[in-house]
This record gives structure tokens, C-alpha cells and sequence, in this order.
């Protein structure tokens, strides 16, 4: 098997690529041991001295490293522990977790629908790029809340991402939009 990584603009964060799925709907992010109770291939890669978060998506696994460690020391680990949980045809999410859910809106207005639909066709995949993901969690008084996990959670760019982009094509496609803000 081969793992190909990348590196993501977080250099706290790196990519890994399996080549396969990883979690065939949603994703799920990890950010503590004690969490990673909900994935067993999460709990392998905690064991990994210095991992401190894990991102599952579709078909990529982000992991955040602590900021002492470096990644020519953590990669290999890193990789093995990919590499073994996956060749045993390990499940990805315990049964006994709960599935992600994601976050019932109560704003269905017709504003909210259309930024989830910005957000879901035109942000979501580009930030998958980078190893992230991106979810809508409300619009209020022309404001965008959003939650930023994965690499993009903490990345040094991500303001930038959120005013100068998001926050842009926002404003562009729906005029009531004012600002957007970072929820964590």
C-alpha cells in the first residue's frame, strides 16, 4: 500500500492519502486521545508520540502535530500506523460510536439555504484540498458564523481565507452578507 502525504497551508498539519476511502459520508475530527475512543484508526495514530489531533475525511486522514515535534520524525510512525490499520481491514469509526451529525440549523431561511449551498459546492472542495473541511453554523443580522476543522482549524492563513475569500464570494452572491466570523 501507498500512502501519498501532503503537506497543507498549517504547517502544524499534514495530509495523508491512502488512496481509498476513509469515511464514506461526513467527517469526523478528533481532538484529544480521550476522543479517539469514537475511531479506532484515530486511536492508533494518538499512540504516535506528538500527534495531537486527528481529521477524517473522504479519503484522506489530516493529522495536527504538537508544535516541538517535527515531521521528519513523526511521518514514518504516522505512516505505519495508517498503513497497518488499514491492511487489517480495521473499521475506521467503532460500531458503538455515534455517526457525525451535522449541527441542526434552526435558520431554514431562503439567505442560510443559499450560503449552505455556496459553502457546500464551491468551499467545501477546496478546503478538502487543504486537508480541512468547512460547515455552516448560522447566519444572523448579516453574519456568517463558520467552523473551520482539520488543518484549516488554527491555520495561520485562515483568516485570510475566511475574509478575503469566503467572506468575499459571500458578499458577492448574496449582498445581505456583511461579515463572516470564525465559530472556534
Amino acid at each position: 500500500m501507498f500512502i501519498q502525504t501532503e503537506e497543507t497551508p498549517n504547517p502544524a498539519t499534514m495530509k495523508f492519502l491512502p488512496g481509498r476511502e476513509i469515511m464514506g459520508q461526513g467527517t469526523l475530527e478528533i481532538t484529544d486521545a480521550r476522543m479517539a475512543k469514537a475511531s479506532p484508526l484515530a486511536e492508533a495514530l494518538f499512540a504516535v508520540d506528538g500527534v495531537k489531533g486527528v481529521f477524517l475525511g473522504r479519503d484522506f486522514v489530516t493529522v495536527t502535530k504538537a508544535g516541538d515535534k517535527n515531521w521528519a520524525a513523526m511521518k514514518p510512525p504516522i505512516l505505519t500506523a495508517i498503513m497497518e490499520h488499514l491492511a487489517a481491514d480495521r473499521p475506521i469509526v467503532s460500531a458503538t460510536a455515534e455517526a457525525p451529525v451535522a449541527a441542526a440549523n434552526a435558520d431554514d431561511s431562503e439567505i442560510a439555504k443559499q450560503i449552505r449551498e455556496i459553502i457546500d459546492v464551491k468551499v467545501r472542495p477546496a478546503v478538502a484540498q487543504d486537508g480541512g473541511d468547512i460547515t455552516f453554523e448560522n447566519y444572523e443580522d448579516g453574519v456568517v458564523y463558520l467552523n473551520l476543522k482539520g488543518s484549516c482549524a488554527g491555520c495561520p492563513s485562515s483568516s485570510a481565507t475566511l475574509k478575503a475569500g469566503i467572506e468575499n464570494m459571500l458578499k458577492h452572491y448574496i449582498p445581505e452578507v456583511r461579515e463572516v466570523r470564525q465559530t472556534r
